[in-house]
């Protein structure tokens, strides 16, 4: 399932934050230079993170991401079922649709994080500068909270739809009576947001391992104390 406004949101994500900060130089246009440099190092580890995890099996092949089977709770079918999720075709058919409907979720959760850094309002930007890798990422997780679960949640319930009568694990889900789908969505959603959350902190400790990897002053000088932060 493709979205290509968002995806283009995504693409332009890096674009449309310097066009207004001109990260050709390590000033600001009047706003804290603290906090505009946080906002960049958000957007930028957003950026990179997504970019990644949205591509063809982004989350599959991301260890940090990757998403699990969760466990299901069978009823009178669950000798079947059980039988059947073990079986290695069905395991990695199940696998690849969930991570690929995870993709397409983050991409849909991308405007509302992008958004959500541009509006962050920081108690205590200094901290976060100064604070663990993944200060400004664990931030910005609390600040959105649960609306990233209300973003991700349909796509990851259409994936579980896909499984229908002509699918290798319709006629088994078709006759188990005691599946609950809803909370199946629920659990792989909110695998699919820690996944997200984990991809981003680990950019944003990339960068602040080594700032020049950025590519923007502001960010460099922000994590390296040179003159920002006296």
């Amino acid at each position: 399932m493709n979205h290509p406004s968002r995806r283009a949101i995504l693409a332009g994500a890096g674009l449309a934050l310097p066009l207004v900060l001109l990260p050709g130089c390590a000033t600001t246009l009047g706003g804290d230079p603290i906090v505009d440099g946080l906002r960049r190092l958000l957007t930028l580890s957003s950026q990179r993170a997504l970019t990644r995890l949205v591509a063809d099996n982004g989350y599959f092949n991301d260890p940090d991401a990757r998403i699990t089977l969760p466990g299901m709770q069978e009823g009178r079918s669950g000798a079947m079922l059980g039988a059947l999720l073990r079986s290695a075709p069905v395991q990695r058919q199940l696998m690849l649709t969930i991570n690929r409907a995870a993709g397409d979720a983050a991409d849909r959760a991308a405007p509302l994080i992008l958004d959500s850094i541009r509006s962050l309002t920081f108690t205590d930007a200094l901290g976060l500068v100064r604070g663990g890798p993944t200060a400004a990422t664990t931030y910005l997780e609390r600040a959105i909270g649960d609306r990233i679960i209300d973003a991700m949640f349909p796509e990851i319930g259409g994936a579980l739809r896909q499984f229908d009568g002509n699918s290798i694990l319709g006629p088994v889900l078709g006759a188990a009576t005691g599946i609950d789908v809803p909370g199946i969505q629920r659990v792989v959603t909110r695998q699919a947001a820690r996944g997200l959350w984990r991809a981003i902190g680990r950019e944003e400790a990339a960068i602040r391992a080594a700032p020049s990897t950025a590519g923007d002053p502001l960010i460099a000088s922000i994590l390296s104390g040179s003159g920002l932060l006296r």
